[in-house]
C-alpha cells in the first residue's frame, strides 16, 4: 500500500526563534535608549514564550510551533536511554542527563527494520520529514500539544508530542491525552508515519497526542532461556510501558492530564495494546491508562519463552552472528556488528510462512504472566474501558491467493499452526468448509484466528465497559482503516494492494471522531460533533452483542448502523480459544 495523503504543508513549523528576528541590537532594532531599557526585557520574555521549551529533568528539548494552527510539536524526545552495546536485549533505563538544548525538530531515526517490506518512507513527493535512517538508538517520542505522539525508533528511547497551544506554544493544559503505538507485525514501522495534527484537527484541539517507537524484530523480541538469563524478555514491550510510564510523569508538561490517558494501536500496534492490557496481571501499578482502543487486535503464536520454537530461533541469530562456539552467546551478540544482526534479522524473517512473522511477544513468566487468551478470559486486565474495532476482511492480504487456490483449509491451517497435529487441522478444515471457494477459506482462517477473534476475547473481558465496531468500506481489507483517520498517513509496503478511499466528508469524520470521542470520555456517544452521522452505539456484552458497523450503500451513501455480532463467527471464535494452548495464543 502506497499513500501519501497530506493536509496542509509543515513549512511553518520550524522553531519560533527562526521566524522572529527580535534583538535588542541597536543595529536592529533602532529605539532610543531609554525606550530599549523598558521594552528590552519585555523583548526577551517574548521571544523565550514563543520557544517552546520543556525541562525534563534529565535534558530540556525544544520544539516548534505551527503559528497556523496553533499547534506545538516536539519530535524525537528521548524517553530512554539507547540500547546499544552493553544495553542491547535489556530492559530499557532512564536516559543519560545532558545539559545543552535538544532541538525537538527533526523526525528520529526508525527502529531496525526488515528492508523487504519497503516500509522505509522514501517518496520524494512527501511534504513531512520521514526518517528512513534505521538506528539502535531509536527510543523516541513525538509530542504535540493537544496531540502527543510517543515515537520509537531503532536506536534508543525516542517518541514525538503534539498538543494544542497558543501562538507562541503556552500548551491548552488539562486536556486528555492519547497514545498511538504504530503497527507492522513487530519486524517494522516507526512514528514518522503518523502526523498527530491529523488526530488534533478531529478532536476540536481536545487532546494530547503522543505517538510511541520501540524495538522491532530480533532487537525487541529475542527469546530463549539465554536472553531470560542474561537479558529481558520482550524488550519491544518493556519499551512501550517504559513510554507509558514516561507520559505519566512528564504529560502535564505538555498540557496532557496523565489521569485521562488512553492508549491506542493498530494491527501490531493494537497487539501491543492487548499485551500492556493483560500485562503484570492485569496489576500494572500506577494505572498508567484508563481506556484502550484496538483497531484490528492482532494476536499471532505467542509461546513461552523457553518453547522450541523461540530457542531455534535465538541459535539462528547465534549461528549467523558467528556466535556459536562463544563462551557466553548473549555477550558476543552484545559486541556482534549491527548491521550482521540486521541482516540476520532480515534472512531470519524471509523463512516465515507467507503472510506471518517470526519475532512476536513471548510468555515470559513476568511481565506478560501467561497466554493472553488465559488472561482475558479470567478478566485479569488494565485499564477500564474498551473500543475495538475490526475490518471485514482481515485476512485477505496475508494469504498467497494464488497458491490457496490449489490448496484447503485442513492444509492451511496445519502450515499457519505448526503445532496443530492433522487433527486438528482438519477440525479447521471442517469448520470453515461452508465458507465459500477455498481462498475464501484460508483468508477466513488467518483473519478470524489472528485478529478477529482475539478482538472478542478482549471485548469478553471488558464486557458491558465495550464498544465494538467494524470497518466494511469495499474491500474492508487489513489496514484500509488508517488513513480515515490518520489522512496523512505515509505507508510504502508494495505487498499492501493500495485500497479505494471512500472520500465521504461526513462519514470520515464520522468514523474518525468515533476513536477521539471514546479517547475523550471513554463513550463514543458523547461525541466530539453533535451532527455526527454515527448513531447510538450501544455497548458490546454477552447478551446485547452489538456493534458499530461503518459502511456504504451501492449508491455511495454513508451507511452507518447497528448490527448483532454474527453467533456463526461467535462459534468459530469459542473455537480458537479452546486450541489456544496449541496455536500459543
Amino acid at each position: 500500500m502506497r499513500r501519501h495523503r497530506h493536509c496542509g504543508s509543515d513549512a511553518n513549523k520550524k522553531p519560533i526563534t527562526q521566524r522572529l528576528n527580535l534583538t535588542s541590537s541597536p543595529s536592529h532594532f533602532p529605539l532610543p535608549m531609554r525606550l530599549q531599557q523598558i521594552l528590552g526585557p519585555l523583548i526577551l520574555l517574548a521571544t523565550a514564550m514563543a520557544t517552546p521549551i520543556v525541562d525534563l529533568g534529565y535534558a530540556r528539548y525544544q520544539g516548534m510551533v505551527n503559528t497556523d494552527t496553533n499547534v506545538t510539536t516536539f519530535l524525537g524526545i528521548r524517553y530512554a536511554a539507547a540500547p546499544m552495546n552493553g544495553l542491547r536485549f535489556h530492559a530499557p533505563t532512564p536516559p543519560t542527563p545532558v545539559t545543552d538544548l535538544q532541538q525537538a525538530i527533526e523526525q528520529p531515526a526508525q527502529c531496525y527494520q526488515d528492508p523487504s517490506t519497503g516500509t522505509s518512507p522514501t517518496n520524494p513527493l512527501r511534504r513531512r520529514q520521514v526518517s528512513n535512517v534505521s538506528s539502535e538508538d531509536c527510543l523516541f517520542l513525538r509530542y504535540t500539544y493537544i496531540m502527543f505522539v510517543l515515537r520509537e525508533i531503532s536506536n534508543n528511547g525516542l517518541r514525538s508530542v503534539y498538543y494544542p497551544s497558543d501562538a507562541v506554544g503556552v500548551p491548552v493544559g488539562g486536556l486528555p491525552t492519547l497514545i498511538y503505538i504504530h503497527g507492522g507485525g513487530y519486524f517494522l514501522g516507526s512514528s514518522s508515519q503518523f502526523r498527530g495534527t491529523d488526530l488534533i484537527a478531529q478532536s476540536n484541539r481536545g487532546v494530547v497526542v503522543v505517538i510511541v517507537q520501540y524495538r522491532l524484530g530480533l532487537f525487541g523480541f529475542l527469546a530463549g532461556n539465554k536472553v531470560k538469563k542474561n537479558g529481558a524478555l520482550n524488550a519491544g514491550l518493556l519499551d512501550q510501558e517504559f513510554a507509558l510510564r514516561w507520559v505519566n510523569k512528564h504529560i502535564s508538561k505538555f498540557g496532557g492530564d496523565p489521569s485521562k490517558v488512553v492508549v491506542w494501536g493498530e494491527s501490531a500496534g493494537a497487539g501491543s495494546v492487548l499485551q500492556q492490557i493483560v500485562a503484570n496481571g492485569g496489576q500494572t501499578k500506577p494505572q498508567l491508562f484508563r481506556g484502550a482502543i484496538t483497531s484490528s487486535t492482532y494476536l499471532p503464536s505467542q509461546y513461552n519463552y523457553n518453547d522450541p520454537i523461540p530457542e531455534f530461533l535465538y541459535n539462528e541469530v547465534v549461528s549467523q552472528a558467528n556466535c556459536t562456539n562463544a563462551t557466553d552467546s548473549m555477550a558476543c551478540l552484545r559486541a556482534t556488528d549491527v548491521q550482521i544482526l540486521a541482516t540476520a534479522n532480515q534472512d531470519i524473517s524471509a523463512g516465515a510462512f507467507f503472510g506471518t512473522v517470526l519475532w512476536t511477544p513471548v510468555v515470559d513468566g513476568e511481565f506478560i504472566q501467561q497466554r493472553p487468551t488465559l488472561s482475558l478470559a479470567q478478566g485479569k486486565v488494565n485499564g477500564e474501558a474498551l473500543l475495538s474495532v475490526t475490518n471485514a476482511f482481515e485476512g485477505t492480504i496475508f494469504v498467497n491467493q494464488t497458491a490457496a487456490t490449489s490448496s484447503n483449509a485442513t492444509q492451511f491451517a496445519f502450515e499457519l499452526f505448526p503445532q496443530f497435529s492433522s487433527t486438528d487441522a482438519s477440525r479447521v478444515g471442517s469448520l470453515y468448509a461452508g465458507l465459500g471457494a477455498q481462498p475464501f477459506q484460508s483468508n477466513a482462517i488467518l483473519g478470524e484466528s489472528i485478529l478477529i477473534c482475539p478482538t472478542y476475547f478482549l471485548l469478553r473481558a471488558f464486557a458491558g465497559r465495550a464498544f465494538k465496531g467494524e470497518f466494511a468500506i469495499p474491500p474492508g481489507f487489513h489496514g484500509a482503516d488508517i488513513e480515515y483517520y490518520f489522512p496523512s498517513v505515509l505507508i510504502d509496503v508494495p505487498e499492501i494492494p493500495t485500497q479505494p478511499l471512500y472520500n465521504n466528508t461526513a462519514f470520515i469524520d464520522a468514523f474518525a471522531q468515533s476513536f477521539i470521542s471514546f479517547a475523550i470520555s471513554l463513550d463514543p456517544n458523547v461525541k466530539v460533533d453533535p451532527q455526527s452521522l454515527t448513531p447510538e452505539w450501544n455497548k458490546w456484552d454477552k447478551e446485547r452483542r452489538t456493534e458499530m458497523v461503518f459502511n456504504k450503500t451501492e449508491a455511495d451513501i454513508p451507511h452507518i448502523m447497528p448490527a448483532k455480532t454474527s453467533e456463526a463467527l461467535l462459534e468459530r471464535c469459542r473455537f480458537w480459544e479452546s486450541v489456544g494452548g496449541i496455536t500459543g495464543q
